[in-house]
């Protein structure tokens, strides 16, 4: 990954090899890093590199496809959690000016007697692109097994049992996503594809993208460009994991930035998963990072109150 000095690589070989030493020394570099980045580039993460490849070949089929065919994929009452949302719905928290993309959200599929069915919109079902929900379907399972390996390091860098995580996640309400960022065809009102924001979630996993533009704020208040290679995922802390450290891992603001002019006339692909717990998650900050140091900076909330709030401020609920 052509990753600039400010954000830190580690190998998930390392943490599932069996070897001790390698994992402690693993955990402390997940957790360093998070505690000063926010950010991290993951190598040998277990997405194979074919199943990448096809989610991308199979995204693209279908944002090409007539605005009339993806908008019959827009339902509003799903409030973007399920299915299509056009161009220009969503904006950043804060921000009036709309995003310059259209995306696509898969969410969880629960295979066992877990109630937490009765939660859960089902998944739209594309008929056009045959291979589309299949592909997702297969790239969710393989995102989900991935964030769990990052969490359960997590958990042990916290002090916390390794399977703290675990059933606050089986079955969560995750999201992956599928984001266009079309061609620039005139002058734009804003230079940003995506305005500055931070992630709800507690870790975001970003698999390629099909163009450079994403930038991460660090601590200099400098805007740096996060690029990818194949081989490595960019996994970032998310604000309920941020919430529930009491900052002691750092939620990153990002965004994704306009190309230069010669490149306007491309379009750009993102397909980060949003790794969320469950709705009744408690994100109460925990005992032991709340400190004279550190005094407790939030209230209460449960992960689906905290997740609707976000909603609303990003106008994708009303």
């Amino acid at each position: 990954m052509a990753i600039t000095h400010s954000i830190p690589s580690v190998d998930l070989a390392d943490f599932t090899s069996g070897d001790a030493s390698r994992k402690a020394a693993f955990v402390q570099q997940l957790g360093k890093a998070y505690e000063e980045v926010g950010f991290v580039a993951v190598k040998n993460h277990g997405i194979p590199d074919d199943l990448i490849a096809d989610l991308y070949k199979y995204v693209q089929e279908f944002f090409k496809l007539p605005f009339d065919i993806k908008h019959k994929y827009e339902i509003p009452e799903l409030a973007g959690q399920r299915g299509y949302t056009s161009f220009g719905k969503e904006h950043a928290k804060g921000y009036e000016a709309p995003d310059l993309k259209e995306f696509f959200q898969f969410g969880q599929t629960v295979e066992d007697n877990d109630t937490t069915v009765e939660h859960y919109p089902a998944n739209v079902q594309v008929d056009e692109v045959p291979a589309f929900t299949p592909t997702f379907f297969k790239a969710y399972r393989g995102f989900e097994q991935s964030g769990r390996y990052l969490l359960q390091a997590i958990a042990l860098y916290l002090g916390l049992d390794e399977d703290y995580f675990d059933n606050k996640i089986h079955n969560g309400n995750s999201i992956l996503r599928a984001i266009h960022y079309p061609p620039i065809k005139e002058e734009p009102k804003s230079a940003i594809r995506a305005e500055q924001h931070e992630d709800i979630n507690l870790i975001t996993l970003l698999v390629g993208a099909s163009a450079d533009g994403l930038q991460i704020l660090d601590k200099q208040n400098n805007w740096v460009p996060v690029t990818s290679l194949p081989e490595q995922i960019v996994v970032n802390v998310g604000d309920m994991l941020q919430r529930l450290t009491n900052n002691k891992l750092k939620s990153t603001t990002h965004r994704v930035v306009n190309p230069p002019r010669e490149m306007w006339g491309t379009s750009r692909y993102s397909i980060p998963f949003f790794l969320h717990p469950k709705s009744d998650m408690k994100l109460d900050s925990l005992e032991s990072c709340v400190t004279a140091d550190n005094p407790l900076a939030y209230t209460p909330i449960t992960a689906g109150e905290y997740l609707d709030e976000r909603l609303r401020e990003i106008g994708l609920k009303k």
